[in-house]
């Protein structure tokens, strides 16, 4: 079954062509980090109307170079953006009516965590997935298909947003996730001691914490009084983003092999824009293999925001019956 996957919960706009849930014939993504970089982050507005320009444009390029029209038509539900979303369903029910289609509703947390199956086909379930985003940070257990459960979440800020914001405080642009791991490659880890905040409390006792740090990162960047800048900390920039990063991937890592340790699960999965880190996988993939996890990356590609994770889990959603309403809502909040 080929499936056209349509993806419109943040900032980019994409759709993707897959067959039987991996193979994909297409993907086109299109960044909307120029319209965004004035602000520093995603101004939501924004991001609804370049959809609504975009979005047309994306599935015709997607479907051209397929070289064969869709069977079924998957689309992002939620989480998100509400006016994102809004306009990436609106669409998809229409092209799935017009064609007499089946629609597929995807959950986007649940297909970062399936995009690791996309070039690993073979991972089997249940497995563990490490999704890390700018708006989530989370562990769950997947056990099916479109089924899965937390075991830890983000009790404040999620590790992308943290990066968007030390980035800000460093003067090194946006996205900042990029900028800071480019700074990181010149710089020392254990430069400046930052905190691993691993809060204890959660179902599973395994959630997630990163405002503490990025408080440390501006106090050791402008001082207590939070006035000076990274200049005037004395403090090469390069040091303070390296040992930032640091901090982050040691409490992602450690984390990801304690929910392995309390589950027995020994397959392990990487979701999520963060996943592109080079640092995290790096790290992730050697303490993984120490403790003799299996652990599965997906490509850089599949780790930020894109359709082709979206047609795939959808294929699964639909050979399961699962088949969305005529009228399917959004649903901004995970």
């Amino acid at each position: 079954m080929r499936v056209l996957g349509i993806e419109t919960s943040c900032d980019e706009t994409a759709a993707a062509v897959v067959e039987d849930g991996h193979r994909v014939l297409s993907s086109v993504v299109r960044s909307q980090d120029a319209l965004h970089a004035p602000w520093g982050g995603v101004v939501p507005e924004v991001a609804g109307r370049a959809h609504v320009e975009s979005l047309g444009a994306v599935v015709e390029e997607a479907q051209g170079r397929a070289g064969a029209g869709p069977e079924a038509v998957a689309v992002t539900s939620g989480p998100g953006l509400v006016g994102s979303l809004l306009v990436g369903v609106a669409w998809a029910r229409a092209h799935a009516w017009a064609l007499g289609l089946p629609l597929a509703a995807v959950d986007h947390l649940e297909s970062h965590c399936y995009a690791a199956r996309m070039d690993h086909p073979d991972l089997a379930y249940p497995y563990l997935a490490l999704l890390v985003s700018g708006g989530h940070t989370a562990v769950y257990l997947c056990e099916a298909p479109g089924r899965q459960r937390a075991l830890g979440r983000t009790r404040d800020d999620a590790a992308g947003e943290a990066f968007d914001k030390v980035a800000s405080m460093l003067g090194l642009g946006y996205p900042g996730g990029p900028a800071v791991e480019r700074a990181a490659r010149g710089g020392d880890p254990a430069a400046v001691a930052f905190p691993r905040p691993l809060p204890a409390g959660g179902p599973h006792g395994l959630d997630f914490s990163f405002s503490g740090l990025k408080t440390a990162v501006l106090y050791a960047v402008r001082g207590q009084d939070a006035r000076g800048t990274a200049a005037s900390s004395g403090l090469p920039v390069a040091d303070l983003a390296a040992s930032f990063q640091e901090a982050v991937v040691d409490c992602l890592v450690a984390r990801a092999l304690e929910a392995a340790r309390r589950t027995g699960v020994r397959r392990l999965a990487l979701g999520g824009g963060v996943g592109a880190n080079g640092r995290l996988r790096s790290r992730l993939v050697e303490a993984g293999g120490e403790a003799g996890l299996d652990v599965r990356l997906p490509g850089a590609a599949l780790c930020t925001d894109n359709a082709a994770m979206v047609a795939g889990l959808g294929y699964h959603l639909l050979a399961a019956g699962r088949v969305a309403p005529a009228d399917l809502a959004v649903r901004p909040r995970g």
